[in-house]
């Protein structure tokens, strides 16, 4: 079976986008790519995009290591499948 970053629901792009940026301020990676995109600035400030950031070192993405990046990427899959179960519970 072949691998593909296909989104399925184009319409929750800008939701997990928000939620990566998110994530990421709080484990204190910051992206200077996030500067400028016109995406919602509500974690600007603690990415490094707003002038009122704190001192925050700027990063592109591709400077990640492996294992920041994959630590980002591992809490969007705990948070998702941890909202996913309240919902799924809620049901029973």
């Amino acid at each position: 079976m072949s691998r593909s970053n296909k989104v399925v629901v184009p319409t929750s792009k800008a939701a997990l986008d928000a939620l990566k940026y998110e994530i990421a301020a709080e484990f204190g990676l910051t992206s200077g790519a996030y500067a400028g995109t016109g995406e919602d600035t509500e974690f600007a400030g603690e990415l490094g995009a707003s002038s009122g950031a704190g001192g925050g070192q700027s990063v592109h993405w591709s400077a990640l290591s492996t294992r920041q990046a994959g630590s980002v990427g591992g809490e969007i899959t705990r948070r998702l499948i941890a909202q996913a179960q309240s919902v799924l519970g809620s049901y029973q």
